[in-house]
């Protein structure tokens, strides 16, 4: 396992790949193109070195890149989509093939994935703790949850299995991920959650059907601390989203800068184009109030432009025949022709958008050392987690049984960060 986090970790990583590669592209014949999926379920970051590893396992793919905090990964290769997503759905994560034409389409389409994915939550969330709250401020008010008569079995029944529709309806992502990551021998923070809320549940069952089996001092049942757990991770994972959403705003402020169309001159005909369809050395003629489409060297006219998104300064600049203008800035006074000499993804402004994705993507050393430790952290806690109950079964007071999976589900559950 720390093979996968240490490859995702290393720099070369970071090279060759069209970051902020936001288009889909249908493979010819072979030849290495820029795909980007969205990704739903990373929730921690051992889970960049598996996506990365599973998708630089395929044959074809040169380089794979996660972006954790816009949870998109870029694969450059001559790889089918087709391919691509079923990788990933093998390491334990669901995949999606971006679809988008341009920055502004693959923005809007995440967001609208993001905020399917928030309200899922969220009424995730909601469920869990319908059930959680009240079991915990009964187990507050009332004190011990304890099972010493059938009439209290039959009521602890029913509460377990509405717990169980708990676990199924607002906790089933965390065990599809755990079987995941178990049929891959490896272990995620998603193994920590299954295993401490199944143990609590298990027992609490356990008490309830076979009391006799269970010392009578150790006759509790755990049923709120699991519907608590799923609730508040869900809730957690929710906000999570939340926030995550406002990184994409630097990028689509600069998105924003761009201009849609340019006005060319081709056959002595001015055509309103797609800014895409701009090519190099087209004569693009721009009017006074509007943006500059792409970088070019102004061929006709005299004008002042603004260029404070550029240099920061508030002055117009003075443009004459020779002077260089940059996409995204603002023609003031005159008309202008120009020619383009920097299209598509050249462009100065294209280039710093694509420096602060690139900027996300990137990991310090200890962002990469953190990956080499993800990648024994959830086994080193599930051994002290066994350890931890071996030593109150063997050595602690009674109810020794009850003490040890209690000390074993709260060292499986404070190990989770995505838990706060």
């Amino acid at each position: 396992m720390s093979s996968t986090n240490t490859e995702s970790g290393n720099p070369s990583c970071h090279e060759g790949t069209e970051t902020g590669q936001h288009h889909h592209h249908h493979v010819h014949g072979g030849s290495a193109v820029s795909q980007e999926l969205m990704i739903e379920g990373a929730g921690c970051a051992s889970c960049v070195g598996k996506i990365e590893s599973a998708l630089k396992a395929i044959p074809g793919v040169e380089n794979a890149e996660m972006n954790f905090a816009q949870r998109t990964v870029s694969v450059l290769g001559s790889a089918p989509a087709e391919q691509l997503i079923k990788a990933v759905e093998g390491a334990g994560y669901n995949a999606k093939i971006s679809l988008a034409d341009n920055e502004d389409d693959a923005l809007a389409e995440k967001e609208k994935a993001d905020w399917a994915y928030y309200k899922r939550l969220m009424r995730e969330m909601t469920i869990a703790l319908s059930l959680g709250v009240p079991l915990m401020i009964y187990s507050i008010v009332v004190g011990e949850m304890t099972v010493t008569s059938t009439g209290e079995r039959i009521a602890w029944l029913a509460v377990g299995l509405l717990t169980l529709g708990v676990m199924v309806f607002s906790g089933k992502h965390f065990y599809v991920g755990a079987w995941q990551s178990f049929k891959n021998h490896s272990a995620n923070m998603d193994t920590l959650i299954a295993l401490g809320t199944g143990t609590a549940w298990v027992y609490s069952m356990v008490v309830v059907f076979v009391p006799h089996l269970v010392p009578e001092m150790a006759r509790h049942v755990y049923f709120e601390a699991t519907a608590m757990i799923i609730g508040l991770i869900d809730l957690g994972l929710a906000l999570e989203l939340k926030a995550r959403g406002r990184t994409s705003e630097a990028i689509k402020r600069l998105i924003g800068l761009q201009a849609k169309t340019a006005r060319v001159i081709r056959d002595d005909k001015e055509l309103d184009i797609a800014i895409e369809q701009v090519l190099l050395n087209d004569v693009v003629r721009v009017r006074p109030g509007e943006k500059i489409p792409v970088d070019g060297e102004v061929v006709e006219g005299h004008t002042a432009i603004d260029e404070s998104m550029l240099t920061g300064e508030p002055m117009p600049v003075e443009k004459a025949t020779g002077n260089t203008v940059a996409a995204g800035t603002i023609n003031k006074s005159g008309s202008i022709l120009f020619k383009a000499t920097r299209v598509g993804k050249d462009t100065a402004l294209a280039q710093i958008i694509n420096m602060v994705k690139r900027a996300q993507n990137s990991k310090p050393p200890i962002g990469r050392l953190a990956d080499v430790i993800s990648a024994y952290f959830v086994p080193v806690v599930m051994i002290i987690a066994v350890v931890s109950a071996l030593t109150w079964l063997n050595f602690g007071p009674e109810p020794a049984v009850a003490f040890a999976i209690v000390s074993a589900t709260t060292v499986l559950i404070i190990a989770c960060p995505c838990a706060l």
